[in-house]
């Protein structure tokens, strides 16, 4: 009788595309797994940043046990079939004895949580709508192919060497038989960006993305946690979004992040946020990723070519003494 493990090795053997590298070449790579050359560590392992012998620059993940032998699997098998610009390639797999590694390709700069969230760094208004429109694009793709990522979320968005945005981790991701919805028992994903509306139909299909990107849509414009503990009265983003909408432009303005110092375009934020609104809207109302994809480029379009205006001569691009509020209570 076959293993567990035999069982899930048999599936990858068959349905993989991507090359299967030895041992050998992943400790090559990576000096070894030096402690150096650590990039990151999640709850599956550790990942290193590796060159591989034809010079490319790689980042090797490393799954630490057999629990997590179903996850590579639905990964590699999700990721070896397809391409797109916003969607992390996987350029191949180690797969022997014990030992588990995916490599993929190097974001050198790092991934959206990091950008968002930590020290000293900062995006601009127009960095932010491109990260927004190439995650909207990925995410899109993998609809047209009824893939479900199931796990939207700012650490899983990777940043290229231009910040163009790769969509990653899919560990937790679904195929749809002919793009039917798949009735499901458990509920997967991240707290917070989880589509509500799952846990009461049980049904995982492509609006289950679009609510989570609506999130990151809205911490994109805000630069907010899911729940900021520190507020007054902590609330989930998504009802301080539709709150502040309700309320009228001054409640709006005071979501701006204000990093952004109020170097954007009042009229391309309104068009996001409303947008990030109505993606984690009731499910029947949220849009497609193609309609999120057009509304998005929109406001880029808008965006710059309000900034290609002189301040003195535009009026949409706002200024940060007008717009932004940096007071923590400002949207209650």
């Amino acid at each position: 009788m076959h293993s567990r493990r035999d069982r899930l090795m048999e599936v990858l053997l068959q349905q993989v595309s991507c090359p299967f590298l030895s041992t050998k070449d992943v400790f090559l790579a990576t000096n070894n797994l030096h402690e150096s050359n650590i990039i990151g560590e999640g709850t599956a392992g550790k990942v290193y940043r590796g060159i591989m012998p034809d010079n490319r620059h790689v980042a090797v993940k490393h799954i630490l046990s057999d629990t997590n032998l179903e996850t590579v699997v639905r990964e590699v098998t999700s990721l070896s079939r397809v391409r797109h610009p916003n969607i992390v390639a996987l350029l191949g797999c180690c797969m022997e004895e014990d030992a588990y590694f995916l490599i993929y390709e190097l974001c050198p700069n790092g991934n959206l949580s990091e950008w968002l969230f930590g020290q000293d760094r900062d995006l601009s208004w127009i960095q932010r709508l491109r990260i927004a429109i190439g995650c909207a694009r990925g995410l899109c793709f993998l609809h047209a192919r009824h893939i479900i990522h199931r796990d939207v979320k700012p650490p899983n968005i990777l940043l290229g060497p231009n910040f163009e945005a790769k969509v990653s981790d899919f560990g937790l991701c679904k195929v749809l038989d002919s793009g039917e919805p798949c009735v499901t028992t458990e509920v997967r994903g991240t707290l917070g960006y989880i589509d509500p509306e799952l846990q009461s139909n049980c049904q995982v299909n492509p609006s289950c993305d679009v609510y989570s990107f609506g999130i990151v849509l809205l911490q994109l414009l805000s630069g907010e946690k899911v729940i900021n503990l520190d507020r007054r009265k902590p609330m989930q983003l998504d009802k301080l979004a539709k709150k502040a909408l309700a309320k009228g432009g001054g409640r709006r303005a005071a979501f701006v992040d204000p990093n952004l110092s109020g170097e954007y375009s009042t009229e391309a934020f309104d068009i996001a946020f409303r947008l990030a609104v109505s993606c984690t809207g009731p499910e029947k109302q949220r849009p497609a990723m193609d309609q999120v994809v057009v509304r998005l480029v929109n406001a880029l379009d808008i965006s710059t070519k309000a900034e290609a205006s002189s301040p003195e001569t535009s009026i949409e691009w706002s200024h940060a003494s007008s717009v932004t509020c940096s007071n923590p209570n400002a949207f209650l």
